[in-house]
């Protein structure tokens, strides 16, 4: 007779199977009920609503959101497809933020479809649809971006409320910032007689400063005999140009939001001292003094998924939900070695920078220099594979609890110069520091490691504005969590600029860290 734990194995098998074909919605009738109830049992899989379950982390707890944030969009695609088959579309206003480069989970997402009955689906984490009883226009376009059908990007300018100009402008200015000419806009205003829509389309794209494309709807709509009004439709004019059709449209979405948040960071900090009038040795041995205090590792979350090996552990009965303390202890010394290199060549980089070195050239080469040091040592044991130093990611990424989606790994490489840049032309060194933190561990450029790469960043940009290196204290770490959280996901820097801006203070005024 199977043991319990060669039972177990054979379940995972099964679900293995499901995940190795791209399945993130998993349906009841594609597991018997055996092995449903054996991996639900065991924390495999969790119910999201009847008959429709997603793969976990058995060592994830109930009120932990990781493994459904990560899940998300492909449950969606998966169960909206399997609900409405090609009769649906999303609404205008989410199909707009997916265009823009907003993959942020939402807490509703609206469907359309002839085959909607106006009700709400409740499913995790206090997420619903909702799907409305409604046809779509055959003027309308619908394309299909990572299995969901969503409205292009024309209609979704066309079509999405006016009130998204208000509440949303960064995810709006990116979206038109990719229209390249006014012909991709005009047929569907023409045939469709929108002279309402037209003239707040014309007034949004004069606002971002493309006054070309607005002259030239405005001037083919009274052509065709329609009385165009022009409105602006955002509170305020765009703070800097746009460039249209960037490779990637999180490239004016992280020129915006830098422009947009950087008033709230100024706010939020002390003056910064003179860079030139510190003495170089005491900031130096300030930096070796704090060394100890500040190493610590951040946590990294992945998307859970089945592997043989871990079939493999479960079936000879060596599965637990503890980690083997040995294999711990070694991963923790690598870990630990990999900062203390990483951490001197951090240095090595603050000294270039104090003797006059050029900022964004010294960051844009070396960050990847402090990366390597920083794992090298997981490399020689073993631990990880020689590739994991190649840089930049070639997969998505999730993080824990999270509702942010990082960049597009396909944007990744685009973006980041764009970082470099900006940090590069901005004046003040609060704003360096703060920005280039958060947009760094927004973009999440690497597989891991990305928190102690963005606090590395951070201190390197404030000892160029002469600030002391500053330590975020473990004890607030749910405080540096969710207003990293609130930047992310509903562009709010100020939690975040605050909360640096007030450990920097307490940091100038000589406070040890325990009392931070």
């Amino acid at each position: 007779m199977a043991k319990p734990a060669e039972k177990l194995a054979e379940s995972l098998k099964v679900l293995q199977a499901i995940q190795s074909k791209g399945i993130v919605a998993i349906k009841s009738e594609d597991l018997s009920r055996t092995h449903k109830d054996r991996l639900i049992a065991n924390g495999f899989i969790r119910e999201v609503i009847r008959g429709w379950y997603i793969a976990v982390n058995p060592e994830e707890n109930k009120g932990n959101s990781t493994s459904w944030f990560t899940s998300y969009w492909g449950f969606c695609s998966k169960f909206l497809e399997d609900r409405y088959g090609d009769d649906y579309c999303i609404s205008a206003e989410q199909s707009l933020l997916l265009h823009s480069g907003n993959e942020v989970v939402p807490n509703q997402m609206i469907v359309r479809s002839v085959k909607g009955k106006n009700n709400n689906t409740s499913l995790l984490f206090n997420t619903s649809l909702f799907c409305m009883k409604s046809p779509l226009s055959e003027l309308e376009g619908v394309e299909v971006k990572n299995g969901l059908r969503i409205l292009n990007l024309s209609s979704s300018i066309i079509y999405c409320s006016p009130t998204i100009f208000v509440s949303n402008p960064i995810d709006v200015r990116t979206a038109l910032s990719m229209i390249n000419d006014a012909s991709e806009i005009l047929g569907l205003l023409l045939d469709g007689g929108h002279s309402l829509k037209a003239g707040r389309i014309v007034g949004a794209f004069r606002n971002i400063g493309n006054s070309k494309i607005a002259d030239e709807i405005l001037k083919t709509m009274k052509s065709a005999g329609y009385d165009v009004r022009e409105t602006d439709p955002f509170e305020q004019k765009t703070a800097i140009p746009l460039y249209s059709r960037e490779r990637s449209p999180y490239c004016n979405r992280i020129r915006l939001m830098w422009v947009e948040m950087r008033d709230e960071v100024i706010k939020a900090f002390p003056k910064p001292l003179n860079i030139n009038l510190i003495d170089k040795a005491t900031f130096l041995k300030n930096i070796d003094d704090i060394y100890v205090t500040d190493a610590y590792h951040s946590l990294s979350i992945e998307k859970y998924k089945v592997t043989p090996e871990l079939i493999e552990k479960v079936k000879s009965g060596k599965w637990n939900l503890g980690d083997n303390e040995e294999d711990k202890k070694h991963r923790d010394a690598m870990a630990a070695r990999g900062y203390w290199l990483a951490f001197n060549s951090v240095k090595n980089s603050i000294e270039k920078i104090i003797d006059g070195g050029d900022l964004g050239k010294i960051l844009s080469e070396e960050h990847s220099d402090w990366f390597r040091e920083l794992f090298s040592p997981s490399v020689t044991s073993g631990i990880l594979k020689p590739s994991d130093l190649a840089g930049y990611r070639r997969h998505q990424v999730y993080i824990g609890q999270s509702q942010h989606v990082p960049v597009n790994v396909d944007a990744v490489r685009d973006v980041m110069p764009i970082l470099f840049e900006l940090i590069a032309e901005e004046p003040e060194a609060s704003v360096r520091a703060v920005l280039g933190h958060f947009i760094f561990v927004y973009i999440h450029p690497y597989m891991d490691g990305n928190g102690r790469m963005g606090r590395f960043l951070m201190n390197t940009l404030l000892a160029s504005g002469g600030y002391k290196w500053m330590v975020i204290p473990v004890q607030k770490r749910d405080e540096y969590m969710n207003s990293l959280e609130m930047a992310s996901v509903k562009q709010d820097i100020e939690p975040f600029a605050k909360f640096i801006g007030d450990l920097v203070k307490l940091t100038m005024d000589g406070k040890p860290v325990a009392e931070l």
